[in-house]
């Protein structure tokens, strides 16, 4: 019995192998037969991807810079790093934060914008995973304190996702999972309150917004868990601060953040400019 078990799951894990590559190859044939416009700049697209952006607009995404905040990911210009010092922002010198430490790929500006917006808007599946593996060789270049147990998207309150169809943030957590081969959880966290119907919030109405707008699902098992917390952009960490509280209050063992993009703003409401 478990060896025909077995035998029919690796038949199963063959078919679903042939039929993604048959996948990247129509994909690939269509762009090659049928060629579009970049999303961002409308310049024809040459090369055989499914992403739908040009290599000139992938490539002028601007990476965070090297000296950044230990623990929020902040870009610090301007700023030297000293030997055997930390290099923390003002927030963090306060010990703001619940989560370890946050990472992002880009600094939210100008194409990066734009190709947030496609992924948030248009449920672009290859995009969202062309940027999970740049955060994967993120978490790879700094395995000795990114290890993890298991990859959580930040939730969208359910009238949201159910009204937009799909969570943006879990189009890079999914395969980054699948990269970093750890379980992905996406229903390890909920939403419990929404998000106000104000478009603009100032940086005070972000912080009260999401201050216990989050919870761990009843009967999630949480406890000594490493979570990656994944989520498209990085603005005043408000968001991933109230995730990773309710996962500590749950039990979780760390939590780091990571997201596609990071914005370039003073975080805190009640932090000056240095």
């Amino acid at each position: 019995m478990g060896r025909a078990s077995s035998s029919s799951d690796a038949s199963a894990a063959k078919q679903q192998r042939v039929r993604a590559w048959f996948a990247e190859v129509s994909d690939a044939l269509v762009s090659v037969f049928f060629p579009s416009g970049c999303r961002i700049c409308d310049r024809l697209l040459t090369s055989a991807s499914r992403v739908p952006l040009c290599e000139e607009c992938l490539s002028s995404f601007e990476r965070v810079p090297g000296v950044i905040c230990e623990i929020c990911g902040r870009p610090l210009p301007g700023w030297k790093k000293e030997p055997d010092q930390p290099v923390l922002c003002p927030a963090c010198q306060d010990r703001t934060y619940a989560f370890d430490r946050a990472r992002s790929f880009a600094v939210y500006e100008n194409a990066v914008v734009r190709a947030i917006l496609l992924l948030k808007f248009e449920q672009i599946e290859p995009l969202g995973s062309w940027f999970a593996h740049r955060l994967a060789e993120a978490v790879n270049s700094e395995a000795d304190w990114l290890a993890a147990d298991v990859v959580v998207p930040v939730p969208l309150h359910r009238e949201r996702e159910r009204e937009r169809g799909y969570n943006q943030a879990a189009l890079v957590s999914k395969p980054l999972a699948n990269r970093l081969r750890l379980p992905h959880k996406s229903v390890l966290l909920v939403r419990t309150r929404a998000r106000p119907d104000k478009q603009v919030l100032s940086l005070e109405e972000r912080w009260e917004s999401v201050r216990g707008a989050f919870a761990t699902r009843p009967g999630s098992q949480v406890d000594n868990l490493r979570v990656l917390l994944v989520d498209d952009v990085l603005t005043t960490g408000a968001t991933l601060d109230a995730c990773a509280r309710a996962l500590r209050e749950a039990g979780a063992k760390s939590v780091v953040g990571l997201t596609v993009a990071r914005a370039l703003r003073n975080p805190l409401p009640d932090t000056r400019e240095w």
